[in-house]
This record gives structure tokens, C-alpha cells and sequence, in this order.
């Protein structure tokens, strides 16, 4: 992946946050470093403290720096690194904060996924849009490009959400901001390596969170006060 990435035509930077993963993964990164010293980084955390907050972590870290657009993918390639200059061209479109490589739009496809998460991915689309309104048909996707601006204006401390329901809340945050969401067609492939996170704990956040999430929207903005 690092290498991937870092050998687009169109210059990426990549942050990479480990939580003190056991497969030596830290090791292979500052090995990696010394090829990339100045466009390859690394955030190291002690012990598991969550996918969203791991996030959260990147996004600062890179409004810490001179980043006008900062991405999250995943890096077993579901997510194709190719596609990051699509994102990127969408996020530059006036008025949009958020570009979304998208499943669920004409274009957009999966590959090796078995049926049952295919139906539970398409529920939990159609369920998040009868509850917020957005006119987002894949928010629980987790390839993103965000504008600056846009994680500059929200306050990250209201972000609740950890597991599976914190990409549809970094949505619905964008998109209570006043913002466009843009999708962009992807090809989204079963992971290559390692094994999914997704649980019935997760799930269970997912579908109570988003309640949750709306009620609070009726009382609460995602607007730094």
C-alpha cells in the first residue's frame, strides 16, 4: 500500500496510525521511512482504542500541517489507491466538503463480497437516509476526502461514534455544516489480507447511533461554539 500510494503520479503524502499492532507493522513503516522521508509518517498508539478515534487522530495530525485535503482509505486495497486523484477532483467542486468514493451510484460495484454483508451494507444505506435525509446512498463508506475547512469548522470532540457508525456521523456532520457530500463511483474489493472488524456490538452502535445521532441534531450543532 505504501508503496502504491506514494508511487501515484500525483503527489500524496501518507499518515499511517498504529495501535501497537502485533504484526510488526510499526517496524515495516519506519523501514519504509527511510525511502520516504518526507512524505511517509507514522502515529504510534498504545493498545486498541478504536477505529474512529484513530481517525480523529489523523485528522489532526494533518490540521496540524499545511494538508488542504485529507483522505481516510483502508489499506488491505478494498480501497484502490488509484482512485484517490477521482476524490480529490470531486472535493475541489464548489461548495463540496466531502467526496465519497461511492458503491451504491451507477458505477460503483463490489467484488467478493458474500450476499449477507452485501444486505446488511444496503440496509444499513437505506436505513441511515430515512433517518437523516442525506442525499448520501453509500454513508457508511470509509473512503473519504475531506476539504480542510471542513474538519477545521466541526468540533471533533462531539464525534461519538468508534466503530462502524463514526463514518455515517462524520457524514451527517459534514452534511449538517451545509456542505456537499460528492460521490464518486468505486469498485470496493473484499479485503485481500487480514480479517473485518465487523461484529454485533458494532452493529448494535450502528442502528441505536443513528438514532441517537438524529435526536441530538434537533439540540446540538457539530459547529465548533
Amino acid at each position: 500500500m505504501i508503496e502504491t500510494v506514494l508511487g501515484l503520479p500525483e503527489q500524496f503524502d501518507l499518515l499511517i496510525v498504529d495501535d501497537g499492532s502485533p504484526d510488526g507493522t510499526a517496524d515495516q513503516v519506519r523501514d519504509k521511512q527511510k525511502a520516504y522521508p518526507d512524505r511517509l509518517f507514522m502515529v504510534e498508539r498504545a493498545g486498541k482504542l478504536g477505529l474512529g478515534t484513530a481517525y480523529i487522530r489523523g485528522f489532526e495530525w494533518g490540521l496540524q500541517r499545511d494538508y488542504d485535503f485529507i483522505f481516510e482509505m483502508d489499506c488491505d486495497f478494498s480501497h484502490d489507491p488509484k482512485d484517490l486523484p477521482r476524490l480529490l477532483e470531486a472535493a475541489k467542486k464548489p461548495g463540496v466538503g466531502m467526496s465519497v468514493g461511492s458503491r451504491y451510484i451507477p458505477g460503483g460495484n463490489l467484488e467478493n463480497w458474500p450476499r449477507n454483508r452485501i444486505l446488511l451494507s444496503r440496509g444499513a444505506s437505506l436505513y441511515v437516509r430515512l433517518l437523516t435525509w442525506m442525499p448520501v446512498m453509500d454513508p457508511t463508506a470509509g473512503f473519504v476526502c475531506y476539504r480542510r475547512e471542513v474538519l477545521e469548522k466541526m468540533d471533533l470532540k462531539k464525534i461519538r461514534f468508534i466503530g462502524y457508525a463514526f463514518q455515517i456521523e462524520m457524514k451527517f456532520a459534514t452534511y449538517q455544516l451545509g456542505y456537499k457530500i460528492e460521490e464518486v463511483p468505486i469498485t470496493f474489493t473484499d479485503r485481500r489480507e487480514g480479517i473485518s472488524k465487523m461484529s454485533k456490538g458494532i452493529v448494535k452502535e450502528a442502528i441505536w447511533g443513528v438514532i441517537q445521532m438524529r435526536w441530538r441534531s434537533f439540540f446540538d450543532s457539530y459547529k465548533i461554539a
